[in-house]
């Protein structure tokens, strides 16, 4: 049995006051989210029941009990406690799907702390600008990455603790602590007191101009989070569920960590890369029955044929979704041969901080469309020229919310500016909090969209530059910024390509100093210049060299038109070209 009858049900009378009932809350309860994934669900008598199945490298694995992650996350916390962090303070968690990412978040969480995820593959240049925005407090880590913490320490002041997770205790450096988290099991911990306001996570997305940003949310976004694990993954107390995203962005804390735990539902994680046939096994092994994944992997899955799908049970599959970029039609049909399930696909942001327009049980699925508003959300696409909600069905506009859902980021760290830049109507003078508790404005996504006649949403594109590479955002202009510190590049632009698997993939214009010659050596150079120091995720797929970048006659590189090229697109106006 399903979660929900219909969607059509859920819109009469919907208030975001069910969630209660969905966590069987009581008001007075400790409003923290450390504690309602572990301690909350242990007093509820499942203490017991499994909470992680970890398979990594190799022949590793491991189980955790909800009373595991009560009692590991509170060594967690008492640690950082201990090494002088308060609440309030960022802790960095930048280690692979590793248990103690897993656990460690809870920990931060219980003792006040902002917890800080960032993706492991970073390099250090990235890593840097995360952690200087953020004045991060402590880091937790592994031996394989605490290099490139090292790398960075004199660039960060305000970094002052360097836990070690994983790895041999002998090579640590001086000033570095090394943590055992399955030594320390801390029976009774005093949890932080948070409330609805208290700040909880802090995800960095990329951004056309500029760095990188800080997405801050608080405890409150459990509500938004829980109602939508609960409807849309429609999980149940007797699930094996998987998401298989990284802790490192927004999915993999939302719906990889708060979600099925606040439920007290049993996850696994997957801790190895990529193939089909070590997910299938994974799946098999661990009969999975609610599985969430990204449409990288899913066209990926398809690439590598149907037969190797027969070779395995999946039997226990019940319920798959999609999340990170649009779901097309054919992977939709595709699930349905192979799996006798559709994909369900998913929309939602960093900042939304839960899932917004969406497929799931008991709606009718239109293969290819994003689905419809979550209830109790005000979503409508904006006309692009007048900035006020479409009427005609069909017609391409900007996908816009009503501010106030609990799980809405509530600032931008210190871009206050660049926070309001998001609410169409918003005063210059308006305050973060101004934005989010107006009824009458829009939060723009960025995103840009059309409504058919029967109110399902079809994905169109962005409407900025950022790169949406295997349902990861990248910002050109990072990347453009650390292209031109390699000797040889005078100028960059950067653009998304389009990609069969991933959608897009990141292509680079540069033109060269004098005295260099683009060869293959040139290209490999540069190429692992910018996955050392940024990510794998960052490096350019392709390199095109020019004798000059297009410009307006302002000097600004007009990567629309670059876009429009790759991607066989009008550029639109093109009156402020500069002449050759």
């Amino acid at each position: 049995m399903s979660n929900i009858k219909s969607y059509e049900e859920r819109l009469q009378g919907f208030d975001w006051d069910y969630a209660k009932e969905v966590l069987d809350w009581q008001d007075g309860e400790l409003l923290n989210i450390g504690h309602m994934c572990s301690d909350r669900i242990c007093a509820k008598g499942h203490a017991d029941k499994t909470a992680l199945i970890w398979e990594g490298f190799g022949d590793a694995t491991a189980q955790y009990t909800f009373n595991d992650l009560r009692v590991l996350s509170n060594g967690f916390a008492k640690l950082l406690q201990d090494q002088g962090v308060e609440p309030g303070d960022r802790v960095c968690l930048f280690m692979d799907k590793v248990p103690a990412l897993y656990v460690s978040f809870l920990g931060a969480l219980k003792m006040g702390g902002v917890a800080q995820p960032l993706f492991s593959a970073f390099g250090d240049d990235s890593l840097e600008v995360r952690l200087a925005s953020a004045e991060t407090k402590a880091i937790l880590t592994t031996q394989k990455h605490v290099k490139k913490v090292r790398k960075i320490l004199d660039k960060l002041p305000a970094l002052k603790t360097i836990i070690v997770v994983e790895g041999n205790p002998a090579k640590l450096k001086d000033g570095e602590l090394f943590y055992d988290m399955n030594e320390h099991r801390v029976e009774d911990f005093e949890c932080f007191q948070s409330g609805p306001e208290s700040q909880s996570v802090l995800h960095y997305t990329s951004g056309t101009t500029g760095q990188p940003k800080g997405a801050q949310h608080v405890h409150s976004s459990v509500w938004g989070q829980a109602l939508t694990t609960s409807w849309v993954l429609d999980l149940h107390d007797d699930d094996i569920y998987w998401c298989t995203a990284d802790p490192g962005w927004v999915t993999g804390t939302s719906y990889g960590i708060i979600g099925p735990w606040v439920l007290g539902v049993t996850q696994c994680v997957l801790d190895s890369g990529f193939t089909a046939a070590r997910w299938y096994k994974f799946m098999q092994d661990n009969k999975v029955t609610v599985w969430y994944s990204a449409p990288t992997a899913i066209r990926s899955l398809m690439r590598d044929g149907d037969d190797l799908v027969k070779k395995h049970d999946l039997s226990a599959l019940r319920h798959l979704c999609s999340v990170g970029e649009p779901l097309n039609a054919e992977a939709v049909v595709w699930s349905e041969q192979v799996f006798g399930k559709a994909f369900l696909d998913t929309f939602w942001q960093t900042e939304t901080g839960a899932m917004m327009i969406t497929n799931y049980p008991g709606m009718k699925i239109k293969p290819g469309s994003m689905g419809k508003p979550f209830p109790g959300i005000t979503a409508a696409v904006l006309d692009l020229k007048t900035n006020e909600p479409v009427d005609e069905p069909g017609t391409v506009g900007l996908i816009a919310f009503r501010p106030g859902w609990p799980s809405m980021f509530r600032e931008y760290r210190n871009q206050h500016d660049v926070y309001r830049s998001k609410f169409v109507g918003a005063a210059d003078d308006a305050t973060p909090e101004q934005c989010r508790l107006d009824p009458d404005l829009w939060y723009v996504s960025g995103d840009r969209a059309s409504i058919d006649a029967d109110g399902y949403y079809w994905f169109v594109g962005r409407d900025d530059d950022v790169i949406n590479t295997g349902g990861h955002l990248v910002g050109p202009f990072e990347i453009e910024s650390a292209l031109i510190e390699h000797e040889a590049i005078a100028e960059a632009a950067v653009v998304g390509k389009p990609d069969e698997v991933n959608m897009e993939v990141v292509k680079a214009f540069i033109t060269l100093h004098k005295g260099f010659e683009f060869d293959d050596m040139l290209e490999l150079s540069v190429m692992n210049f910018i996955r050392k120091s940024l990510s794998p995720l960052a490096m350019p797929q392709e390199i095109e060299v020019m004798e000059k970048l297009p410009k307006t006659r302002s000097g600004k590189i007009l990567r629309r038109y670059l876009r429009s090229i790759e991607w066989g697109e009008d550029a639109g106006d093109l009156s402020t070209l500069e002449d050759d």
